[in-house]
């Protein structure tokens, strides 16, 4: 019997019961050390493993199993699988390259399987990722083979997926998918262009990095970036779309309250469209975007109970979740 976005809808919201809410999330800050959190998140049923990277990988795992079994189109995940493809075709194009293991960095689920990206960097063969990539892909292969720059080669393959990202989200039918990816590709624009201007580079970086995206002025941005951080966060504060502006007093304060922000940004549309809707794949992706949001609270948990950091400024890093 086919599955019937009712049924996905209701099962789902019974699921969401089972997300993190601030009593779990004071119950980790509490833990003091990274042991006393997996053991937390074991109790609760969170996932398997003896660290924290197997437990979130079982957890992962457990959720797309979930939504496979569950959404009446899994296509219309796709553009997530494609942010898991730009992380695992990097991997795969270093490892190649230099001839270090990559096997373990490979995320999934995933558009391109594992064979597929080996098959296609060690034959030089990017007809395998389709029209969209293959020229891309290879253009990120020869930077990397013949000047090692790792940047530029990263950005490169980021600009190609999230052209795509943007376009797959599109067509999805999803107003809300469509308005998520803009936002999360203008986030990721305005984080290039900090990380390049930081790092000095030049125009010919900025021009292959960034992507055009809605209500992006991205030649100003470039102008700006090319001179400096400061003038290019000048120019971000007059951005009002997506909340640009914000965004960027809150660099002005700490790099991580600028991730932190833009983040939140993102779960609050998430909140504010998922929640709600009675119909088609958005209270699902919802859910999922919970799931991812959860993974990112726990590696902050978990990074500042290594390195000690005090409970406070751990608490000012976390994100704001869907529970």
């Amino acid at each position: 019997m086919a599955l019937s976005y009712e049924f996905s809808i209701g099962s789902v919201r019974t699921k969401e019961k089972n997300l993190f809410t601030n009593g779990d999330i004071e119950h980790m800050l509490a833990c003091e050390s990274e042991g006393g959190l997996c053991r937390y998140l074991s109790d609760k049923g969170y996932g398997d493993g003896s660290d924290i990277e197997e437990i979130l990988k079982s957890h992962s795992q457990s959720v797309w199993d979930y939504i496979r079994r569950t959404a009446p189109d899994f296509a219309v995940f796709t553009p997530f699988l494609y942010l898991n493809d730009v992380h695992n075709i990097k991997a795969v194009l270093k490892g190649t390259l230099s001839g270090r293991e990559y096997a373990h960095l490979i995320t999934e689920p995933s558009v391109f399987s594992a064979d597929t990206l080996t098959t296609a960097v060690e034959n030089r063969k990017f007809s395998l990722l389709g029209e969209d990539l293959s020229a891309p892909a290879d253009k990120a292969y020869e930077v990397l083979a013949h000047t090692g720059d790792a940047r530029l080669s990263d950005a490169i393959l980021d600009k190609a997926f999230m052209e795509l990202i943007i376009r797959t989200a599109e067509k999805s039918g999803s107003e809300f998918m469509a308005q998520y990816f803009k936002t999360t590709v203008f986030y990721n624009n305005v984080k290039i262009a900090i990380r390049g201007a930081k790092a000095d580079c030049d125009r010919d970086f900025f021009e292959n990095a960034i992507c055009g995206v809605q209500d992006f002025p991205r030649t100003k941005v470039i102008d700006a970036s090319v001179k400096g951080v400061e003038p290019l966060l000048d120019v971000l504060s007059k951005i009002s779309a997506y909340g640009c502006s914000k965004a960027a007093e809150e660099y002005k304060h700490s790099p991580s309250a600028f991730e932190r922000f833009a983040d939140n940004t993102l779960m609050s549309l998430t909140k504010e469209k998922c929640k709600v809707s009675g119909d088609g794949a958005d209270p699902i992706t919802g859910y999922l975007i919970a799931n991812e949001t959860e993974k990112k609270v726990i590696h902050i948990i978990a990074s500042g109970i290594r390195t000690k950091t005090d409970y406070q400024t751990i608490k000012e890093r976390l994100r704001e979740v869907y529970g």
